[in-house]
């Protein structure tokens, strides 16, 4: 079976549902495909930045956003040797609406975005439908061929490809589409621990001793953890089994050694292979590549979601009228990438700088803490701490929404 539309995403993640919704707004014809049934999945980037919820302001969303189970990070800081804090991104001082990142269950943003978009008549959303392959005409690509869950296939002829399918893109990989990798020390091992009534803060909290890095990102119902280690070591981990993980974790983070006993098995521990890169070109003719598509995040600062979701939003303005109008060209194309390239770089060497600086030689027991000029900057100008909030909360580039596709608010 073959059908056609104008616009057809690969992939329903906050990248894909944004641009979805987008373009439906603009009356373009748009078919999301997603290969999962629900959007329920452990361990998902779940911060949604100070930008990204001025979106939803302008998107008519932010009342029912308000509404979902979400806890408030206003800091982040790192803890030192007497007891206290050195705070080095503070966004309540950030002059926005919301000065903080809200930590959601991504399953329930993605509900609230793919709830709107079902609004309009334009968009169609397909849940357990898996893009296998592209299809290819002379000098372009055409569409999508998909595999439904019980084994149907079909295809979709469409004026242009979005390609939101992740950092292991199989769009990508067809057209040859290779990134630049950048050297990355770390890896991350995700798993969650009971909150408990007395765990009251609402900082985002690296705990660091030498040789050991972890984070602990407070939730509304429990703690969320990430433990930072050297790149490659997961067989070694698994293993040492989970009874060695539990000692070094309590060790790690002591106020959490009553709590360890709840990780019953290293299946309770998710491996994240973590990748820096960027695509050279994110477009071929009928293609583009957004979000980690076109550039896979550290999970440094948490900025991936945003990063992706103002990706979308770009790329939504960009094409809009020439999707309307049937004269979508390679140059057109090529504009997402010219806005979106500089703030993506930006970001990455923040990343990068970070990993080399503070990170790797944590997890290399060269240091317990952030460098020693950081904690002196940050103690004797503390609105210096502006800037790294800014730079992750808000991000160089803040995209808003077009004008056809603001609404007014609805609860």
């Amino acid at each position: 079976m073959s059908e056609h539309v104008t616009c057809v995403i690969i992939g329903g993640g906050p990248a894909g549902m944004v641009m979805g919704l987008l373009l439906a707004r603009a009356g373009v014809r748009v078919t999301v495909l997603e290969k999962h049934g629900d959007f329920l999945r452990d361990f998902r980037g779940d911060t949604v930045h100070p930008s990204t919820q001025q979106l939803l302001d302008e998107l008519g969303l932010g009342e029912r956003f308000a509404k979902l189970p979400q806890s408030r990070i206003q800091e982040i800081s790192f803890p030192n040797a007497d007891g206290g804090k050195v705070v080095v991104g503070d966004l309540r001082r950030l002059k926005v609406r919301y000065p903080y990142i809200a930590m959601v269950p991504q399953w329930d943003f993605l509900n609230l975005l793919a709830e709107a978009a079902k609004q309009e008549e334009s968009f169609e959303l397909r849940m357990r439908t898996e893009v296998t392959e592209l299809i290819r005409e002379p000098g372009r690509v055409a569409g999508v061929r998909y595999r439904r869950e019980d084994g149907t296939t079909g295809e979709i002829r469409a004026d242009l490809t979005v390609a939101c399918d992740g950092r292991w893109s199989i769009a990508r990989q067809q057209v040859k589409l290779v990134p630049k990798e950048f050297p990355v020390p770390i890896d991350v091992w995700w798993f969650r621990l009971p909150r408990l009534p007395e765990d009251e803060f609402s900082a985002l909290t690296p705990v660091t001793s030498k040789g050991r890095f972890v984070l602990v990102i407070p939730r509304e119902n429990h703690l969320q953890l990430a433990y930072v280690d050297k790149k490659g070591i997961d067989p070694q981990l698994r293993a040492q089994g989970i009874e060695h993980f539990r000692r070094e974790l309590a060790e790690a983070v002591p106020w959490l050694a009553g709590r360890v006993g709840e990780l019953t098995s290293m299946d309770d521990i998710k491996h994240l292979d973590v990748r820096l890169n960027r695509l050279n070109r994110w477009s071929v003719p009928g293609l583009l590549c957004i979000g980690d598509a076109a550039h896979a995040m550290s999970p440094i600062g948490g900025v991936g979601i945003n990063l992706a979701v103002q990706d979308a939003v770009a790329a939504a303005t960009l094409l809009a009228g020439p999707l309307r109008r049937g004269t979508l060209t390679p140059a057109a194309l090529a504009r997402v990438r010219k806005r979106r390239l500089l703030p993506t770089i930006l970001v990455q060497s923040l990343q990068r700088m970070l990993q080399r600086a503070v990170v790797r030689p944590i997890v290399n027991g060269e240091r317990s803490g952030p460098p020693a000029v950081i904690a002196k900057l940050v103690r004797r100008f503390p609105k210096a701490s502006y800037i790294p909030a800014y730079l992750i909360g808000v991000g160089l580039r803040p995209e808003h929404a077009p004008e056809f596709a603001r609404r007014a608010p609805v609860g």
